[in-house]
């Protein structure tokens, strides 16, 4: 009994094996055995770790290189991570453009670079538990069963996640749009995976949660329209009104003011609504996305200034001086 159990392993006999050169270094039979135990799965698992954490510095410098643009004279340019994907920002934001782009490249990157860090670790560490002999069944059923409660825990966050992703990729609205996503709307000025950064027209940040967005309308994609409505008194000869209307509109829009964000000469549309006030004149002029409004104001003046100086009352104008007339003879009495 005390013979066999004192026989010597018989991998010592085994040449090119680390037992065979640690009994030959040691002449001890239990660390000949154990040899790899103590060499052999440390330096696997190290070997192992080492190329994860290469394998993911490699990657990271990769996705920082797409996705990054360069400090200086980035005018103009798309990071590469961007190329493929629509853009629909409006030239007019100008310098924006880059930090819109800027944005929307780094949320995409720390996206990628969080994913590829936990397939690369995962797949390590999985790599790691098999060297170790470990059954690695019962932990990834454990897993499965950790990942769906957590996904039934945190569904808000996820939804949150994805919609800005879709979001992102899509390009639906980024910094320096107006947009209008239901309860807020202003000017975006960040945008993230999770949460929505805009400013309305008092001031006011919104923190818009990107899962609880179910509409977006965005002004600044594409081009605009700036409508101008024209009250007029039911006295008032509305073929005249729109002859002076139409030279107003076109000699505004050719003014140095205004010709930058103009596309297309105004249209005057003609009636557009018979209110117990007046008449309402309807003219449209194709713009730039997001100038609409600075324009719909300058022409709205200009075109009230022209009606006025060709003779013009204004709707409640005969209305407002009677009143002050009886207001008047109501003193005197």
């Amino acid at each position: 009994m005390n013979a066999v159990l004192s026989a010597p392993p018989a991998c010592i006999s085994e040449t090119g094996t680390w037992c065979a050169q640690v009994y030959s270094v040691t002449h001890n039979e239990w660390l000949a055995a154990s040899a790899g135990w103590l060499l052999t799965k440390p330096l696997k698992i190290v070997l192992i770790l080492v190329i994860a954490f290469l394998v993911r510095y490699l990657t990271k410098r990769l996705i920082d290189r797409v996705t990054t643009l360069p400090a200086s004279g980035s005018g103009g340019k798309i990071p590469t991570l961007l190329r493929p994907l629509r853009e629909r920002a409006p030239d007019m934001l100008g310098t924006a453009v880059t930090e819109r782009r800027r944005q929307r490249a780094k949320t995409i990157g720390s996206v990628l670079k969080s994913g590829s860090t936990f397939l690369i670790y995962g797949l390590a560490f999985i790599l790691v538990l098999g060297e170790l002999g470990i059954d690695l069944a019962p932990i990834i059923a454990s897993a499965g069963i950790v990942g769906v409660a957590l996904g039934f825990g945190a569904q808000n966050l996820v939804k949150d996640f994805l919609s800005g992703m879709f979001m992102m990729i899509e390009d639906q609205y980024g910094v320096g749009d107006v947009v209008d996503i239901g309860e807020a709307t202003g000017t975006v000025e960040a945008v993230g995976l999770r949460i929505t950064t805009l400013r309305d027209l008092k001031g006011t940040v919104w923190y818009v949660r990107n899962g609880e967005v179910l509409r977006v309308g965005n002004s600044s994609q594409g081009f605009a329209y700036a409508v101008v409505d024209v009250p007029l008194s039911y006295s008032a000869d509305v073929d005249r009104a729109t002859e002076v209307l139409s030279g107003a509109a076109t000699k505004a829009v050719e003014s140095d003011a205004l010709s930058a964000n103009v596309l297309e000469p105004p249209e005057l549309l003609g009636v557009e609504q018979v209110t117990p006030e007046g008449i309402v004149l309807r003219l449209t002029v194709k713009v730039r996305p997001g100038k609409q409004w600075a324009v719909q104001r300058k022409l709205r003046g200009q075109l009230l200034g022209a009606l006025e100086e060709a003779g013009f009352e204004p709707p409640l104008g005969r209305l407002l001086s009677s009143m002050q007339d009886k207001q008047s003879g109501a003193q005197r009495s």
